[in-house]
């Protein structure tokens, strides 16, 4: 079986199993990265659609929902930071980005 054909099938976890080396701490390794990929992605979900939230909102030119989308959307960057998942960097320009987006509609 081919590995595109494992992951089309959601044997991920099976084929990271199987191409690795013979290292019993390697072995460990790969399977909490695994488990810590799986912890962190509904972080990274939410993190993304509240900020594409508050885009639809700028883009609908609704100034009270944007604000509004805007306070969840620095909540989960500010959570996506604090476990790692993202830089600062990328959470503090994304929350720039927004708030210049915000303050234009208004005025």
């Amino acid at each position: 079986m081919k590995s595109t054909e494992l992951r089309s099938e959601g044997n991920l976890d099976q084929f990271r199993l199987t191409q690795m080396a013979n290292i019993k701490s390697q072995k460990k390794r790969i399977i909490t990265n695994e488990k810590r990929r799986q912890a962190n992605v509904p972080v990274r979900t939410a993190m993304r659609s509240s900020v594409k939230a508050v885009e639809v909102a700028i883009a609908a030119k609704d100034h009270e929902a944007a604000v509004a989308a805007y306070n969840v959307a620095n909540k989960r960057l500010d959570k996506a930071v604090s476990k790692g998942i993202v830089h600062k960097n990328f959470a503090a320009r994304n929350k720039s980005r927004l708030s210049k987006q915000i303050n234009a509609l208004q005025g």
